[in-house]
């Protein structure tokens, strides 16, 4: 889109006075690679950083060349009043000069970098109406610069003459329907400074201060002196202020003229292909619609409190020279224009139709600390600051807009809903506006979360808050942990670990395709944060990995060590490459993490339904994984209940664990996470993984439960006679925040009792006459977006056998038993082969498993149910 040119500037036609043909030039101004031919583009009246030029036409001279020597160019100029004189110029490219003794700096293909300063270019001689002069010395690297420079060499008192450029992320773009407008580096820092980002070519722009603006000028006479330099273009203007220096970031609430409508995002575009707002002498950093957050919601005990996003006002971010011109583009193409000077001053532009008041800058630097009630002790939290229009305030070193797009950013982040949070480590320093400001913090499910508003002044230098740690159940042996999360460091990892109070945190090391993730993370040996690792021993990150199939499944693979299990994926896209042939089973990878001592997980139940049921009819799964991204829809999933229900229902003993398959900011680490019962064991990483083993585990999304029937906890098994008997179920459940609302008895399944809940906490007991063989486990229904019947929360489960009548289920059997002759049945059709040795080595542990399960179906009389979806005993093609 192209920048409407500010009314301060008037360009000096040089046409007459061009001696030189810029293509012709090779003394130092001779293309390389990377130039893209922008120089020549540069045609007749041009608009750069909102600044008019008048530029060489396209045939004949269209450069101004100073060479060492020549006379000087004396350039007529009508009685002008200036305050500053500005000039597109460049000077030769110089080569860089090894050092005595070592080799060439750079590489050959591209020998430049610009470092060279000091020398005196050229003159320029100032004339006034008066017949005085004032010389003003040009010199390399402080007023010119040359035309191809390393990352490094940016001149001191020049600007390219390309503006900075602002960009969409990635993801952005994706959900703009546009291709990206930038690599993906690039696009995610979204912002271009306009040095040599996209292109190898600069032009320098110089603005020389006239130290007589009260005088005429009525010519310019430019003198070279060392070298030999170009000017492109001359302009001038009255401005007071240097045009070239920018004030700091500013806020703008501007209420939308008709005709201009908020993207998918509920944002102006910004981007330069797209752009519906900008400045003239400036940036338009961003245009985000207004966030309204009700203060008695702020105020009051919601788990979750969203704001209102607005259709029709917007919070504009920009950077710009204090007489800038804002301008909107309506969706016909119509152009809003307004003087940034009265929007500033008066909240509106008169008749420009444009009205916007001042956001009170955020300029105050306050330390935040964030300490637990009752010892002050300095704790690790998530963070979320805004002002009084809604607008995120991010500490120091955060975002200002959190990339929530997949593996677009892993800076200890956080995305929910319209809501941005930082994870610190109990303390930062934030620029807040004077004011109010809304405060919430959380860390975890025993900590009450806490929401303020606070009153920041013109003298505020600290804000201290205390979290209250309600819940004690970390004390009564439980540890919390996620044993499902991606593409963090570790220690960003052991960061929101603590913030979100996690006790484990298991980052998994991947393939996707192509792509390998936390690959260089894996030492089969570290477990961040214990004490022999010089941490503190309560929070702690291991790195595993969940090695992946598209068609037969997922299995992760915790707290191995030694070599990494390779290979991390196979069988062919998407989690495996094209062409990876299918070498490994998760049965072959779960012996190998036995073998190294690893914990074996089923993840995100239910699916894949595949070779899973196989491997649990093996003995080879230590657990089944619930999981959820979205923390503000989170639940957990009755499907995957379902499924494990489905392996209880045919007497296999698997503990409940959950993860967050954490894999963007806009999941939340620990979301959904598994609550251990040590037992008596110290907590380390390896008795962590033993009381998994044992069984005492529940799942969560917020409120913490815990059972026992006839005293005895999840994991544990009871014996009754052939009789039966009658026993006494215990639970008990307390929250901070997330409410349950009913707490269900289940047997087999199925809801036996049900009891409502009013408070956050409850408890609750129930004798059961019990004659068949059974599991007991509890649900609790509740959820942290207010829907009743969601499941928030669910025990594993205590076994009860009756005399020697097993738990048997004959319809659940059959369901696990068609998935393995499927898996079987993919193996013997499409799955890619390396050798039929090995093939058949992979298909034998499923023969193994699938012979089991038929077995016990024989053993109990009821093999009559089953028709084989495949034959099993014979490879064939369907």
């Amino acid at each position: 889109m192209k920048t409407p040119s500010s009314p301060h500037f008037a360009p000096v036609d040089l046409q007459r006075y061009f001696n030189a043909g810029r293509l012709e030039l090779d003394e130092g101004f001779g293309s390389r690679p990377g130039d893209t031919g922008w120089i020549d583009s540069l045609r007749g009246p041009q608009t750069y950083r909102g600044i008019p030029f008048l530029f060489g036409a396209n045939a004949g001279a269209d450069v101004l060349a100073l060479r060492p020597g020549g006379l000087p160019a004396v350039i007529a100029l009508p009685p002008t009043l200036a305050s500053y004189v500005l000039f597109v110029q460049v000077v030769a490219d110089r080569p860089p000069v090894s050092p005595q003794g070592f080799g060439e700096i750079g590489p050959a293909t591209l020998p430049v970098e610009g470092n060279s300063l000091g020398d005196r270019v050229s003159t320029y001689v100032l004339r006034y109406v008066d017949s005085t002069e004032v010389d003003v010395p040009v010199l390399r690297r402080f007023a010119v610069q040359q035309n191809h420079i390393s990352w490094s060499a940016s001149p001191f008192a020049a600007l390219p003459l390309r503006g900075p450029i602002v960009h969409a992320s990635t993801g952005e773009n994706c959900a703009l329907g546009r291709r990206a407008g930038a690599s993906f580096f690039h696009g995610e820092t979204r912002t271009e400074s306009g040095r040599m980002d996209r292109q190898g070519e600069n032009l320098w722009l110089y603005a020389l201060q006239n130290a007589y603006p009260e005088k005429e000028l009525t010519a310019l006479s430019l003198r070279a002196e060392q070298e030999l330099s170009l000017v492109f273009a001359v302009t001038t203007t009255r401005l007071t202020q240097h045009p070239l220096r920018l004030q700091p970031r500013r806020k703008l609430k501007m209420r939308l003229p008709p005709g201009v409508h908020l993207n998918k995002l509920g944002e102006l575009d910004v981007d330069h292909r797209g752009e519906q707002i900008g400045m003239d002498l400036g940036t338009v950093i961003s245009a985000r619609a207004v966030l309204d957050y009700a203060r008695s919601d702020w105020l009051g005990d919601k788990h979750d409190v969203q704001p209102v996003r607005s259709e029709d006002e917007v919070i504009v971010e920009y950077s710009a020279h204090p007489d800038a011109r804002l301008y909107l583009r309506s969706d016909d193409g119509r152009l809003h224009l307004a003087d940034l000077r009265s929007l500033e001053a008066a909240g509106n532009a008169g008749d420009t139709s444009l009205e916007a008041v001042p956001i009170a800058p955020a300029t105050r630097p306050v330390k935040i600390r964030i300490v637990e009630k009752g010892n002050g002790v300095r704790v690790a939290a998530r963070l979320h600051v805004h002002g009084a229009d809604g607008e995120y305030l991010p500490p120091k070193g955060h975002h200002r807009k959190v990339n929530a797009g997949r593996f677009e950013d892993f800076a200890g982040e956080f995305t929910n809903g319209l809501n941005q949070y930082a994870y610190v480590d109990g303390s930062c320093e934030a620029d807040l506006p004077i004011g109010p400001v809304f405060v919430e913090i959380s860390r975890g499910f025993e900590v009450r979360p806490l929401r303020r508003i606070v009153q920041v002044t013109a003298t505020t230098e600290e804000l201290t808050f205390e979290l209250d740690r309600v819940l004690r159940w970390r004390e009564q042996g439980w540890v919390s942990s996620d044993t499902h999360v991606h593409f963090l460091s570790p220690h960003t990892a052991l960061l929101e670990g603590k913030a979100e109070g996690v006790n484990v945190v298991n980052l998994l090391a991947a393939q996707w395709g192509e792509l390998f993730t936390n690959v260089a993370d894996f030492d089969g040996r570290t477990t961040l944060g214990a004490k022999h690792f010089g941490g503190d021993g309560e929070f702690l990150v291991r790195v595993g990995t969940e090695n992946r199939m598209q068609v037969l499944g997922h299995i992760s693979l915790l707290g191995y060590e030694g070599e990494i299990i390779n290979p991390l994926s196979c069988g062919g896209p998407n989690e495996a490459a094209i062409g990876d042939p299918l070498e490994a089973s998760m049965a072959d990878w779960a012996e190998r993490c036995r073998q190294q001592g690893g914990l074996v997980v089923m993840p995100h139940a239910p699916n894949p339904q595949a070779e899973r049921a196989a491997d649990i009819v093996l003995g080879l799964v230590d657990a089944i994984e619930m999981m959820s991204f979205n923390p503000r829809t989170a639940q957990i999933s009755a499907f995957g209940l379902a499924d494990w229900y489905r392996y209880l229902n045919i007497g296999y003993h698997l503990p409940l664990v959950a993860g967050s398959d954490k894999m963007d900011a806009a999941a939340l680490l620990g979301g959904s996470r598994t609550y251990v019962q040590l037992g008596g064991r110290d907590f380390t990483y390896r008795n962590w993984m033993d009381a998994v083993r044992s069984g005492d585990t529940f799942i969560t999304v917020g409120p913490l439960v815990e059972v026992t029937v006839e005293g005895r906890r999840p994991g544990s098994a009871i014996a009754l006679p052939p009789s039966g008997g009658t026993i006494t179920i215990d639970w008990r459940i307390e929250s901070v925040s997330v409410a349950p609302t009913r707490v269900e008895v289940i047997r087999n399944g199925v809801a036996i009792d049900e009891v409502r809940c009013s408070e956050l906490s409850c408890n609750g007991q129930l004798a059961l006459r019990i004659t068949e063989s059974c599991w007991i486990s509890i649900r609790v229904r509740g959820s942290v977006a207010g829907r009743e019947a969601d499941i928030a929360a669910h025990t594993s489960a205590v076994y009860v056998k009756v005399g020697d009548k097993p738990v048997f289920a004959t319809a659940d059997a059959v369901s696990i038993l068609a998935q393995i002759e499927g898996s079987i049945a993919y193996m013997d059709t499409l799955a890619p082969r390396t050798d039929e040795a090995r093939h058949s080595r992979l298909r034998a542990a499923l023969e193994l498993a699938h012979h089991r399960l038929h077995h016990k179906l024989h053993e109990l009389g009821a093999i009559h149910h089953h028709a084989p979806v495949h034959s099993v005993h014979t490879e064939r093609e369907h």
